[in-house]
């Protein structure tokens, strides 16, 4: 066993998170924000507590550091989709520049925390570069997806390979579609999420040909997620340990469909903290150190 940041299935050693109660604050909050950060509908306040309570009890369970973002004036309800704001390498964060203007905030909070808990930075997108956390994802401990979309452009992508290269750390890049245009939330783990060496939830209706073959020529096993669970976030599935993942509950056939593949699956509420802001279990997360 070894411990590394490359990996998006490793059990989880530390992990920030972005709760609930620090990001969401009040109903106040959410009612003044929802409408204008494009959410599906309104959370409910007291729910998503609940919700977001036993969802951080299951990772607490895991024996995993947490450590927590605090409430910030600068940011909005938008916050608590924490993956977003940074990506985790052996070498420090890469803390990343939204391409979502009303986050751009998130990128400087999550720097200054990151200092304050003594967690290493090894570098930051600076703008016109955009890059965001849901964009990108390791294939293997040597190799990271990154997803050129409407939230992560082509200077961000090359800022990345800049830190990234000289590492040894092979940066694949697969261009995602327009789908529902610049304002939707879609990335790179809307359509992809690991959950082991060599197993992966996908979306294929939307998947670029060309990481879809890059998957199978590396020989995954794809378990593919019906039309049906896909706006249920049937494919934002997090692995907090090997073939052990989080799902958000009301996806039945892609819960069945992994435990098929040999996985372990825990389906958890997420009403108000995932459905209304378009967020599953990988957005509420940014995964640190893993043990594979």
């Amino acid at each position: 066993m070894r411990e590394t940041c490359h990996s998006e299935y490793g059990k989880i050693k530390s992990i920030l998170l972005h709760p609930a109660k620090n990001s969401f604050v009040s109903d106040a909050n959410i009612q003044e924000q929802w409408q204008m950060l494009n959410y599906l509908s309104a959370p409910d306040c007291p729910l998503a507590l609940k919700e977001y309570d036993y969802f951080q009890s299951l990772l607490e369970q895991m024996g995993a550091t947490i450590f927590t973002l605090p409430t910030s004036e600068k940011t909005n309800i938008d916050a608590i989709y924490c993956r977003d704001t940074s990506l985790a390498t052996d070498f420090g964060l890469i803390i990343g520049n939204m391409g979502k203007a009303a986050r751009k905030n998130e990128n400087i909070e999550v720097a200054l925390a990151a200092k304050s808990l003594g967690l290493d930075i090894l570098g930051e997108i600076k703008s016109p570069g955009t890059l965001e956390g849901g964009d990108v994802a390791w294939i293997d401990e040597k190799t990271l997806a990154v997803g050129h979309s409407y939230r992560t452009n082509e200077e961000g992508i090359r800022q990345l390979k800049a830190f990234l290269n000289p590492k040894g750390i092979e940066v694949l890049v697969f261009s995602l579609p327009h789908y529902k245009g610049q304002d939707d939330v879609f990335h790179l783990m809307s359509i992809f999420s690991p959950v082991n060496a060599s197993v992966a939830v996908v979306y294929s209706p939307l998947m670029p040909i060309s990481l879809r073959n890059t998957l199978l020529e590396r020989g995954f096993n794809l378990v593919e997620v019906p039309d049906e669970e896909w706006d249920s976030m049937g494919c934002n599935v997090l692995a907090i340990a090997p073939g052990k993942c989080l799902l958000v509950e009301g996806n039945p056939i892609t819960k069945e469909r992994l435990e098929n593949a040999g996985c372990e699956v825990i389906a958890f509420p997420g009403k108000a903290i995932c459905l209304p802001g378009g967020g599953g279990p990988t957005c509420l997360t940014r995964p640190l150190i893993r043990e594979i």
